[in-house]
């Protein structure tokens, strides 16, 4: 509900007590349960951040490769599948941007963390590991968000080679993971 009263009418105009009046709550119940306004729109925000981390079983390159085109061939939202209005909506929102970006840098945070808990003995190479891998995600997700805007329809079959060569690429940084 808050989503479509956001796409409606831009994010920065919407209110909590709107939120609160269209859901018939008190405001203090939407506040309760979303801290800040964004949280409303990106309510798999904890999901996202820690989607990268959680694909990696055994092999971080080979498990992340063949999960993330499980989620491309799904339309999952966690590669960055949404509908035009939605993709709008962030675009047009400073707040949401900056959000957004945010959410990238924690999804980075959770894959250092996790290649040094797994790598302690080595320096700098687990961070720069999943810096390689976090901007793959990124670059590939804008991808996804830009195609959506521009309504192109077949956004998996066009993107699914860009995708192959970013993870081609990626390779000879994350192999030795």
């Amino acid at each position: 509900m808050a989503t479509r009263l956001f796409i409606r009418n831009g994010f920065e105009d919407v209110t909590i007590a709107d939120i609160a009046a269209e859901a018939r709550v008190a405001k203090m119940t939407v506040t309760n349960h979303f801290p800040r306004k964004e949280d409303l729109v990106f309510d798999i925000r904890e999901d996202f951040t820690s989607w990268p981390a959680a694909l990696i079983r055994d092999s971080v390159f080979h498990d992340t490769r063949e999960l993330y085109f499980e989620a491309l061939g799904a339309e999952h939202a966690l590669v960055g599948f949404s509908g035009p209005g939605f993709v709008r909506m962030i675009k047009e929102s400073p707040i949401l941007t900056n959000a957004l970006h945010e959410m990238h840098r924690e999804r980075e945070t959770a894959l250092v963390d996790l290649l040094i808990r797994r790598h302690p003995e080595e320096e700098l190479s687990p961070t720069l590991a999943a810096a390689h891998l976090a901007t793959v995600l990124r670059v590939l997700f804008q991808e996804v968000f830009d195609r959506t805007l521009e309504n192109e329809k077949a956004i998996v079959e066009e993107l699914w080679p860009i995708a192959e060569q970013a993870f081609d690429q990626l390779e000879p940084a994350y192999g030795g993971y």
